[in-house]
């Protein structure tokens, strides 16, 4: 099948309600209008709306707006077939053998691909090195932490030998050299022609060329290195003597590693390594073992967010299964919209250490503003999730989930904990601590309520505090997103508007189509609209002029009204009217759309020549001033057309308004 008839075929078969609500949670909010907050830039009030039956997306806070590929192309951050290719997937449809419009992307698709083959093949290697004899240390790290080998074969750990050279010459001659270095599993040095002052007994692995030393992103266009420094270098693999925690994305494919060092001395690096970036791997937008837990988590309609790795392995291994974890970094706003595609509901489980409990505070934060119900789970000092329940066992860690405190009950005992709240300045920080976490939530009457609770254990005047909310309410009100905004068209441009664009979203038979009654022919919007506009140029000095131009001169090659060549606002104006399309696209209500445009129309040309009679000289020309009398005259009479009658137009539009 070729490029173009396969994507056709997904975009029919696609309900961009459902695969958009598979990453943000959508809200009904019309006919056929849905909203909820823009995954593509920070807000609290939803401005992100979707239409189901023209299929299209538009943001009214930062404009971004297209179908359904272009959605996951942007959310993903992947290539146009990619996302192609992916929404096919999640329909259940056969994959042809993919095409791309250029070298490049091909050629970076490519690499992606053979980026996800290495993570692959590097996380059996490092499971074949965890059963070898090498690998009894490892081993006996991971049955000191609890773990049995049903744990490490579903989480599939492994270990990585202390050699820099067994991976690569292993992944050497089924990878390019490019690949090899963007893997994120290798690092390099340049080679030194001085010979080195050995250690007595030390033993040298041997130094194999890998060509000329680029830095890191020193390349040329194709992506090859540049040849600057003709010395030759080193390769040699990133984790060595290291117990490795693949890491996945949400889909199940391994993108990068944790490694977990077994040596003691000073030289063998940081106690946790991982992966840098790469092409596949970005740790903010990752959570650990979400491919595991996203059934549990939607299932049970919770999470428990712990830190680490192992405490999020021993929890799952528990048999407590919707456990996830920030991948190597804070928790960030795009892991938590992330897990919001899953549930709104979250139990945090950080370590109750002062880096902890500071780690806690902002992952609160972040889950506050994207509307999250919030416990937090505290556990006795001095154990983590990993050491409570080898310790204690997995019921007492079940007691300790079920008591978990609401997440302001937990700030305020920390408040309360921090300040003397016996004196006035306590009672000041506590609140200053305080009063940045409000700010965040959403709903003022939730805010009200913690006000209530928060004076009440403070012993804080309440009005004082509510005088302080109210200043939190107007701040989050002055930095707030409007939702759906109003345009300056009528309704009879907005009705006109929607029957241009229906030329490019509606098949015959649709919902929106109608028939006159008595006609032999099918009513089509579109093509009445643009007999009105062409014939009389309606549009003329009205708001969408604009807009409405763009719609008559796109040509049958535009498969979606939202690809018009048009500017931000008139899209944002076209985005608008389609998302309010809340009555049929009636013969009737078309026809009194045109009626209502044609009387703005002679009452613009009737003021126009108003103000023409009374400009200097033309009372001394009579001759122009016969014919301005005369326009205006029967300009007067068109408009005592008895239909063009305004109680007559606010009918036929539906509504009550003046057109």
């Amino acid at each position: 099948m070729p490029a173009e008839d396969f994507k056709e075929t997904v975009k029919q078969q696609a309900d961009i309600v459902r695969i958009i609500g598979d990453y943000i949670k959508l809200k009904k909010a019309g006919a056929q209008n849905y909203s909820g907050l823009c995954p593509f830039h920070g807000e609290k009030t939803p401005s992100f709306s979707v239409h189901a039956t023209r299929q299209f997306y538009h943001c009214f806070g930062c404009g971004v707006s297209g179908d359904v590929f272009s959605f996951v192309q942007k959310i993903e951050n992947i290539t146009f077939p990619e996302a192609v290719r992916l929404v096919a997937q999640k329909l259940g449809i056969p994959l042809p053998t993919a095409t791309y419009s250029s070298p490049g992307e091909a050629r970076g698709a490519k690499l992606r691909a053979q980026l996800f083959d290495i993570q692959e093949r590097a996380a059996t290697f490092f499971q074949e090195c965890l059963k070898r004899p090498e690998g009894a240390r490892a081993r006996e790290y991971l049955a000191g932490r609890g773990l049995d080998a049903e744990t490490i074969a579903r989480f599939r750990i492994g270990y990585a030998p202390d050699s820099g050279f067994l991976l690569r010459d292993r992944l050497t001659g089924e990878f390019s050299e490019e690949v090899l270095r963007e893997s994120g599993l290798f690092s390099w040095k340049q080679e030194d022609n001085r010979q080195p002052n050995r250690i007595a007994g030390a033993t040298a692995e041997p130094q194999v060329p890998r060509g000329p030393s680029p830095a890191r992103n020193d390349k040329t266009e194709n992506g090859a290195p540049t040849t600057n420094d003709q010395r030759p270098t080193t390769m040699y693999s990133k984790f060595r003597n290291r117990v490795m925690f693949p890491i996945a994305n949400d889909a199940g494919k391994i993108i990068a590693f944790t490694g977990r060092t077994l040596a003691t001395d000073e030289k063998s690096g940081p106690k946790y390594l991982n992966s840098p970036e790469t092409g596949i791997y970005s740790k903010g937008r990752v959570l650990f073992n979400l491919d595991h837990a996203k059934e549990a988590i939607r299932k049970l309609d919770y999470a428990i967010l712990v830190e680490g790795q192992m405490d999020c392995i021993s929890v799952y291994a528990a048999g407590f299964h919707n456990v996830i974890a920030s991948s190597g970094t804070a928790f960030t706003e795009i892991q938590a919209k992330l897990l919001g595609r899953f549930s709104k509901n979250a139990v945090v489980n950080f370590d109750p250490d002062t880096a902890g409990a500071k780690a806690t505070e902002r992952t609160l934060g972040l889950l506050v503003e994207e509307e999250f119900q919030i416990k937090v789970l505290t556990l006795e000092q001095g154990f983590d999730p990993d050491l409570y329940i080898r310790r204690k066992g997995k019921d007492a860690y079940g007691e300790a989930l079920r008591n978990s405190q609401k997440y302001f009950d937990y700030l305020i005992d920390r408040a309360r904990s921090h300040f003397p709240v016996r004196s006035a300045e306590g009672k000041v920080k506590a609140v200053n601590f305080l009063l940045p976490h409000i700010q965040r939530v959403p709903s003022r009457i939730v805010r009200d309520e913690l006000g209530q609770e928060i004076a009440q254990k403070l012993g804080i005047d309440s009005t004082v505090l509510r005088q302080e909310l109210r200043h939190v309410a107007a701040e989050r009100s002055a930095s707030s997103v409007k939702g759906l905004p109003e345009t300056q068209a009528t309704d009879a441009e907005r009705i006109l508007v929607r029957a241009l664009a229906s030329a490019r979203q509606m098949q015959p038979g649709s919902e929106h189509l109608s028939a006159r009654d008595g006609a032999e022919e099918e009513f089509d919007p579109a093509r009445q609209a643009q007999y009105a506009f062409q014939s009389e140029a309606l549009h003329r000095g009205l708001a969408t002029e604009s807009l409405v131009e763009a719609l008559l001169n796109a040509g049958p090659e535009l498969g979606d009204v939202m690809e018009l060549p048009c500017s931000d606002s008139e899209r944002r104006t076209l985005a608008s009217i389609l998302l309010k399309e809340d009555e049929e696209l009636s013969a009737e209500r078309l026809d009194g759309a045109v009626r209502a445009l044609r009387r703005i129309h002679l009452r613009r040309r009737l003021e126009e020549t108003q103000r023409e009679l009374k400009k200097s000289g033309v009372s001394d020309d009579r001759v122009r001033m016969k014919e301005l009398l005369c326009e205006m005259e029967r300009l007067s009479r068109a408009l005592r057309d008895p239909s063009l009658a305004e109680d007559g137009l606010k009918a036929a539009l539906g509504n009550k308004k003046s057109a």
